[in-house]
């Protein structure tokens, strides 16, 4: 028999054992076991075509529709393509120099076909899949006749997780194996938490849902499993809690008649209802030995850096610093000179003159020249009350005077490690209070289980006299004489006295940036791989000499040297540059009411939050905005969908939510930036909010009288199983 941490090449031999670890990441048995079908074809149900994403590796249940012959005209060989059908869209299948299939694939046989999902000329396409047929004998006796395999004769087929060489069916013989020869596992779950919450028991839910005797089997095990995950996160949370309930912070209490009452008094402008009540929540929070962990969040100019400055003038009044994180250089010098204008003579302390409660701001970038960086890290050490900067104030060689709070600018731009180490600065014995800001909503659910540590307050009025902006997509693959009408548009804003954007994903010069190089199309009829994204040092110039010629046309990236970046920010600002050719370095943060137009190139290449950010950087005065989403998407798939939803709302919390129902769960714990697949695989976040939310309450009750899970071992196995040390090092983190 089979255990639970037993290696599968005893169990299944070497060569699938290799594939599945290469593949999938997969070792042992309980990995594999933990590797849930995503979904269940039903016997006569075809599987819906509308929706598959290039670039996935898809396995359908489909009919085939057509299949046709004939010789490759570029190359010696012959093309065999067949249309695969589930009855409302049709789907390319292309084999190359595989004539003899055409013996096997006959209209109106049924089969499993898997591979990735690419485009030629404009349709979906599968080259070379692997496939598996159903023949009719095995629907109606179940006799393992023809190419039938044992898996597909129950009424549920079970669709997992595949990769490229390991199709659904082979991973469905592999778990079938295991479970042959496996004599199930000792719950986790203490008997009386199964059962007052009423779930299974977890060698029942691993048995049934990848075996399912029916739909209501399913839904049991997987009721099960989704506690599993739900109940390891909070856990992972509810200890970090814990242990930051045993590290103090600087308490800063506000003094009256110092630099946050000046500054109040000369603020010209109202704040907002949510800014005053979520400052009087941040106000009292900072006052305590008890490290505030506090996430805002709000739309684009919706007040957060008056929020976050008001904050940070307490923490100085109470004799400490404060440092404000950003995610680039352009924003970080531009978060330095908003927060000195906003100040005034009040970020003049140390020069004749200085009102006697001034403070300074200091602004550090790793690209500072040495006599820049060494006074600047001289304030930092001693007079800077403020201090503005990017990665490089996590450097070991930055020492600050008193950190008593650290706010982090987008979060989303930093790495966990990063944060980490910029919160470390306070010292061995103390930890800053933090206060991170974000302008993408982020769903209470996803907060809850994201942000466990963090108590979210959300901006939601923006200010008077912002405008609209109306979003379109541009589907260039359907209608190419649209590009043409982009750029048409594009001169008479600037005709009309207005200046644009256009962005594009990448900078260009592969070589030197470690990006895609450029590939020959492919021969005809060939897989075609997505072509590399559209640059910047491509497209600017194209623009200049073609259909923007004789405007003034600037360059703006990330590689650009500091100087140059604030020379050419400046200018646009300025109204110097009439048209901006950036990648998403403008993404926050960069302010230009006169800027009225911008143009997406590739949308689909970016997140529906990063599209609402990026337009987010027009309207911004008295005209309304405009945003053109250029896109060669595919129509019908997820990402077209995900297009037409940024075109139809301006609602950043409502395009959160549908960004999350999109994007696969998968990505919510970190996993692209560990590198590793999700501890997530069936918890929805959304739809299963009650469960998160029980999970946190027994989480919590369960830390408090255990807080290394020791009197529970079950617990703390889980916890290292479905949240490993790489997605635990990142919840502490968060």
């Amino acid at each position: 028999m089979t255990d639970w941490a037993d290696q599968l090449t005893p169990v299944l031999g070497a060569k699938t054992a290799d594939a599945l670890a290469k593949s999938l990441n997969l070792h042992t048995v309980g990995e594999l076991l933990r590797h849930y079908p995503r979904r269940y074809a039903e016997r006569g149900e075809l599987t819906e075509i509308a929706g598959l994403e290039i670039g996935e590796h898809a396995t359908v249940l489909a009919e085939v529709q057509r299949v046709t012959k004939r010789s490759m005209r570029s190359r010696r060989g012959s093309l065999l393509e067949l249309r695969i059908t589930d009855g409302r869209r049709a789907l390319n299948c292309t084999f190359f120099n595989q004539a003899w299939r055409e013996r096997e694939l006959l209209p109106g046989k049924k089969g499993l076909f898997a591979g990735k999902i690419t485009a030629y000329r404009g349709q979906l396409q599968l080259a070379n899949p692997e496939y598996q047929l159903i023949e009719p004998a095995a629907e109606a006796s179940g006799d393992g006749g023809g190419s039938v395999v044992a898996e597909f004769t129950a009424a549920l087929i079970p669709v997992y997780p595949a990769a490229q060489g390991l199709p659904s069916w082979s991973i469905a013989r592999c778990v079938r194996q295991v479970l042959d020869t496996w004599d199930g596992v000792a719950d986790p779950l203490p008997a009386g938490l199964r059962a007052d919450l009423g779930v299974a028991d977890l060698t029942t839910a691993l048995r049934d849902v990848h075996l399912p005797s029916d739909r209501a089997a399913v839904q049991v095990a997987r009721e099960r499993l989704k506690w599993d995950e739900a109940l390891s996160v909070q856990l992972a949370l509810a200890q970090r809690r814990q242990a930051d309930d045993a590290r103090p912070a600087p308490a800063c209490p506000p003094r009256p008649a110092g630099v946050l009452d000046g500054f109040d008094a000369r603020i010209p402008f109202e704040l907002t209802e949510g800014q005053r009540s979520i400052g009087e929540v941040i106000r009292a929070e900072v006052s305590r030995e008890h490290p505030m962990n506090r996430l805002v969040q709000g739309e684009v100019g919706s007040g957060k850096t008056v929020v976050a400055l008001r904050a940070m003038l307490q923490v100085v009044d109470a004799g400490r610093q404060a440092a404000m994180l950003a995610p680039t250089e352009v924003l970080a010098a531009q978060h330095a000179r908003s927060l000195t204008d906003l100040l005034g003579d009040l970020a003049t302390a140390g020069e004749f003159g200085a009102p006697e409660h001034a403070t300074r701001v200091t602004l550090l970038t790793g690209s500072m020249g040495a006599a820049q960086r060494r006074k600047a890290m001289l304030e930092v050490s001693g007079a800077a009350g403020i201090v503005v900067g990017t990665h490089a104030l996590i450097q070991d060689r930055v020492e600050f005077a008193d950190l008593g709070l650290v706010v982090v600018d987008e979060q989303h731009r930093f790495g966990v490690e990063q944060r980490d180490a910029l919160r470390s600065r306070a010292g061995s014995r103390v930890s800053p209070h933090v206060l991170v800001m974000t302008a993408t909503p982020i769903p209470r659910t996803v907060a809850m289980t994201v942000y466990g540590d963090l108590e979210v307050s959300a901006l939601r009025e923006l200010p008077k006299g912002r405008s609209p902006i109306k979003s379109t997509v541009v589907p260039v693959a359907e209608k190419p004489a649209w590009l043409d009408r982009v750029w048409q548009r594009l001169r008479e804003e600037v005709a009309a006295g207005h200046q644009a954007y256009v962005v594009c994903p990448r900078i260009g010069d592969q070589a030197a940036a470690g990006e895609d190089v450029d590939t020959p199309p492919p021969a005809e009829g060939e897989n075609s791989e997505r072509r590399p994204p559209l640059a910047v040092a491509d497209v600017a110039p194209e623009l200049a000499e073609g259909p923007l010629r004789g405007l003034r046309i600037g360059m703006l990236h990330g590689r650009l040297p500091a100087d140059e970046k604030d020379t050419v920010m400046r200018a646009f600002a300025a109204g110097e540059i009439d048209v901006l050719v950036a990648t998403t370095v403008v993404e926050v943060g960069v302010n230009v009411p006169n800027a009225t137009a911008m143009v997406i190139m590739d949308a689909d290449r970016f997140g529906v939050s990063q599209l609402h950010q990026l337009r987010g950087r027009v309207g911004r005065g008295s005209a309304a905005g405009l945003c053109l989403l250029v896109t060669d998407a595919v129509p019908g798939t997820t990402t077209m969908q995900r297009l037409d939803a940024v075109a139809s709302t301006t609602d950043g919390f409502e395009l959160a939510r549908l960004d999350l129902e999109l994007r696969r769960e998968g990505d919510i714990l970190g996993a692209a930036q560990s590198g590793r697949r999700s501890g997530l695989r069936l918890l929805s976040l959304l739809d299963d909010e009650d469960v998160i939310a029980q999970a946190r309450d027994r989480a919590e009750a369960i830390v408090h009288d255990d807080p290394a899970l020791r009197e529970h071992p079950g617990l703390a196995g889980m916890v290292a199983d479905l949240v490993d040390e790489d997605r635990a090092e990142y919840l502490q983190k968060t």
